[in-house]
């Protein structure tokens, strides 16, 4: 079993930045806690250098390292070590029975020698963790235990990559995991009984959409599927003759023609549409729910004008762009109308800097 760095579920009790290392940007966000209040002490958002991460595999860290390092000193982050996250396709969860009455010691010993049941691939190769969630519903001389394992190599690409920062990665979590850490932030926005509810969170991101149910605050289904913010990159690029960054630039500051709206966006967010109704569709088909009481989007895709509305138009579930931070202080290095603007692709960042104050 490997120490650290590895998957990690226990406590931290220290600063850490929140690092999202994903596809087309590095996000990282750093919080501190006074009186039960958050507080945003700094936070940055650096474009990945082209081609140096593939299909979620880093696979030039230093190019990696040299973003984060631009990051951190844009940011004014005082903080050394950080949490990063691997995607949910690449870690395999299990829920485990365990007696009650194992120490800690105990324990550790039974889920090492147990592991590899769950896990198909050579022990050698695999970095895992777990934590005790309570005492088992079925069986109360029992105990559940979550365990959670991805292949090393998963783990060592981002060590690396942040090692190549100057930062130092001090553990390792799951994307799922920060989005569902994320959420009990943003849950009290939906009213009253927010713990009771079922509610789909969409996290439309460059390339790829990540759709987890949660329900009693839990995440209870997730599912990956090809689409995401590039494709309307892409369309700008090609109808308008830009290069992929002028068409990214414009896509976010504006300045396109005329037609733009109705002849690239509103298709395009008529495709989000599309995808988020079938995601939703594949999650009732795999269980007992049938319907959602939200629909929540996050990712940079998320803060398109307009396109909370057509989805709850179309759809016919009341739909909300996330913002983590809306309750949150902010020290005076942080620009509001950036934060607030970035909030939606800051969830997983943000769950990851929330690991400081397990």
């Amino acid at each position: 079993m490997l120490k650290l760095p590895k998957i990690s579920l226990g406590r931290s009790y220290s600063p850490l930045i929140g690092l999202d290392i994903t596809t087309s940007s590095i996000k990282l966000i750093e919080l501190s806690q006074s009186g039960g209040q958050y507080r945003v002490e700094a936070y940055a958002a650096e474009p990945t250098p082209h081609n140096a991460i593939n299909e979620k595999a880093i696979v030039d860290a230093a190019a990696v390292g040299d973003a984060i390092r631009r990051a951190v000193k844009r940011s004014g982050v005082r903080a050394k070590e950080c949490a990063v996250a691997i995607s949910g396709d690449a870690a395999i969860t299990k829920a485990v029975q365990m007696p009650k009455n194992l120490s800690d010691a105990e324990l550790e010993q039974q889920i090492e020698m147990q592991a590899d049941q769950y896990i198909p691939f050579p022990m050698e190769e695999v970095s895992y963790d777990f934590q005790v969630l309570g005492q088992s519903e079925k069986d109360p001389d029992m105990r559940e235990v979550l365990l959670v394992a991805s292949r090393s190599e998963n783990v060592e690409q981002r060590v690396a990559a942040v090692s190549a920062s100057g930062l130092v990665a001090k553990l390792v979590d799951v994307e799922a995991y920060a989005l569902e850490r994320s959420f009990g932030l943003v849950a009290p926005q939906l009213g009253s009984g927010h713990d009771e509810l079922t509610v789909a969170l969409v996290d439309i991101g460059a390339t790829m959409t990540t759709l987890s149910v949660l329900h009693n605050g839990r995440t209870i289904y997730t599912r990956e599927q090809l689409f995401g913010g590039r494709q309307l990159t892409e369309e700008i690029q090609r109808r308008y003759g830009l290069s992929m960054e002028e068409a990214g630039l414009a896509k976010k500051q504006g300045g396109l023609p005329d037609d733009y709206d109705s002849e690239v966006l509103q298709p395009f967010k008529e495709a989000v549409v599309q995808q988020v109704s079938r995601s939703l569709q594949f999650f009732f088909a795999a269980g007992q729910f049938h319907d959602v009481d939200y629909i929540l989007l996050a990712g940079g895709t998320a803060s398109i004008p307009g396109l909370d509305r057509l989805i709850q138009q179309k759809i016919g579930t009341q739909t909300l762009v996330a913002n983590p931070f809306a309750d949150m202080a902010l020290s005076n290095k942080v620009n509001a109308g950036a934060l607030a603007s970035d909030a939606p692709s800051l969830m997983i960042a943000c769950g990851l800097a929330l690991r400081s104050f397990d």
